[in-house]
């Protein structure tokens, strides 16, 4: 399965997009892309749909249209559509049916959809296109220097400009209000275009510029998130995650959105486990909780000592439990070593020695066959030999 824009060929029958052929199978020439099956699979549709999705700059920003028949286009194709002031260039990414669900989905209604697409996109507009592209690096690099000279506590974090370079919008961040009222008047002067300022948040302006996370994936924001919801860290306690705010901080600079993904089955699984089992009493003392392995229903424990934590145990949620009732009742087993899991008393580690596997061959050192020189300079500064006041041999 190829992503639309690698169906769409030239004439010479080299295919768009990522230039694989047709064989990425991710749909990835795209972000935030949709996969139009309808249309791959070359099913008409009963009732024609006039509305169509718009993706612009790759995906970095949807919107619908109008598609009006005498236009003949369909997904994939590049088409010119109107805005408040000019046109815009942009590929289809949906149409038919299928835009009547992405609609539901988006809540967007049908009725405030006003605008329509002009006609399939000509060499011309393409090539203004690419020159708009080309100007948005260095005007970003400027608007940060006029922001800055302004004192403006803001960032500009990208620079989007309409096809026939007309319209220029600025997506900034910023933590409050930002009274921008000068800041365009200095960009109007020094751009000569319309200016649009759009505050956005951390999240989205990750969005927009991409990049690879930890786990060596695309960014899910940029390829396939669209509702943000907020993250807190009490999903990774729930998780049993060390709170590094290093580790746990994706690009945008918050929590990363991840922590939300497998946090309902975290919660269905914490609710077979025992409530205020922090601490086991026994005779030999007090066995605090050091880890919980929630999938294999697993605790472990670990008497105080003087020198640090001793030794861990492992034991299961109903010997937990039958522990828990007998400190109820005023019992004390007395230790841990004959409750615990044989298969499971080592603690578990969160590495693997790889000493004895692979042995690296001694790094062989080159003998350099220069001779050393004599250093002038270090005898330069030296002083003669004084001779001893006993008549001796100098010193």
């Amino acid at each position: 399965m190829s992503c639309a824009g690698c169906s769409i060929k030239h004439n010479d029958g080299e295919p768009l997009g990522c230039r694989s052929n047709g064989n990425c199978s991710t749909g990835g020439c795209n972000r935030l892309n949709t996969y139009d099956w309808v249309t791959v699979m070359d099913i008409q549709d009963v009732d024609n749909y006039d509305i169509v999705e718009v993706s612009f700059k790759n995906g970095s920003r949807k919107a619908f249209f109008h598609n009006p028949p005498q236009t003949q286009t369909s997904t994939g194709d590049l088409v010119a559509v109107e805005t408040g002031s000019g046109y815009d260039i942009g590929s289809i990414t949906l149409s038919g049916e299928l835009v009547r669900l992405q609609l539901k989905k988006k809540k967007v209604r049908e009725e405030s959809v006003s605008l329509a697409v002009l006609r399939r996109a000509n060499e011309r507009d393409l090539e203004r296109q690419r020159e708009a592209r080309q100007v948005e690096q260095s005007t970003m690099v400027r608007a940060r220097a006029i922001a800055r000279s302004l004192d403006l506590d803001m960032k500009i974090g990208d620079v989007e400009y309409q096809a026939d370079k007309r319209k220029a919008t600025f997506y900034y961040t910023a933590d409050g209000r930002v009274d921008f009222r000068e800041l365009i008047r200095f960009f109007a002067k020094e751009f000569r275009v319309k200016i649009e300022m759009r505050q956005i948040g951390a999240r989205q302006e990750s969005a927009r510029i991409g990049g690879l996370g930890s786990c060596g994936r695309e960014l899910c924001c940029s390829t396939w998130l669209t509702d943000f919801k907020s993250v807190s860290t009490t999903a990774a306690r729930y998780q049993n995650l060390a709170i590094n705010q290093a580790k746990l901080s994706g690009q945008c600079g918050r929590l990363k959105c991840c922590l939300n993904y497998e946090l309902d089955t975290y919660m269905d699984a914490l609710e077979q486990f025992p409530d205020d089992v922090d601490v086991l009493k026994t005779h030999a003392g007090k066995a605090r909780l050091v880890k919980t392995d929630i999938f294999k229903g697993i605790m472990y424990y670990a008497f105080d000592r003087e020198g640090g934590r001793g030794k861990t145990y492992a034991m299961d949620l109903e010997r937990v439990k039958d522990i828990k009732a007998m400190n109820a009742r005023g019992e004390f087993p007395p230790d841990l070593v004959a409750l615990q899991i044989l298969e499971e008393v080592e603690p578990v580690v969160d590495f693997e020695s790889v000493n004895d596997v692979i042995e690296l061959p001694p790094e062989e050192r080159r003998k350099s066959n220069k001779k050393r020189r004599p250093n002038r300079n270090r005898n330069r500064n030296r002083k003669p030999p004084q001779n001893n006041k006993r008549g001796g041999k100098p010193n």
